[in-house]
């Protein structure tokens, strides 16, 4: 699919064109069709962003709290989307060691108790090593502070989405 064909299609279809930019959140979609047509990839990636900033903080938070745990749960039963388990996968985060996995369960559990939503990282080139430091870090935050860093951390994950999308086709 191009972007002209994108932006031929009508709500209904362009969020589903689309389905897997935002993990489990179509609304994303369905809201900014409206916006177009986007005359770039830019563009599209911006009015979808514009679109998830714009919601309620419920909505926010229902969007973060669809996205699957590192390493998580949802990982080892294949339960994720192909999109998270390829980007996880691709980090090195299937390959974990039992010491490194025992690090991310114990991470996860206290960053979810903290915070109330899962840890967010754009993983594409970062290794396993270099997420552990991350998640290390940012679990010692103010919850507003990581609140708009999984945003924007989703954001990101949206845009690397949107680029395998249009660049494999």
């Amino acid at each position: 699919m191009t972007l002209d064909e994108l932006n031929a299609l009508d709500r209904r279809q362009f969020a589903a064109a689309l389905e897997g930019v935002f993990e489990g959140s179509p609304w994303i979609a369905e809201r900014t069709h409206a916006a177009g047509p986007f005359a770039s990839l830019d563009a599209l990636h911006r009015a979808l962003t514009a679109t998830m900033l714009q919601a309620t903080e419920d909505a926010q938070l229902a969007l973060l709290r669809a996205h699957p745990e590192l390493a998580g749960k949802a990982a080892l039963a294949g339960e994720m989307t192909a999109a998270s388990m390829h980007e996880q996968s691709s980090a090195g985060l299937r390959a974990c060691t039992p010491d490194e996995f025992a690090r991310l369960t114990s991470l996860n559990r206290r960053y979810n108790e903290r915070f109330g939503f899962p840890f967010i990282l754009a993983v594409r080139n970062l290794d396993r090593r270099q997420i552990l430091d991350e998640f290390a870090r940012r679990v010692e935050r103010e919850r507003d502070a990581e609140f708009a860093e999984c945003l924007a951390q989703v954001s990101q994950i949206a845009r690397l989405r949107l680029d395998a999308m249009f660049d494999s086709r």
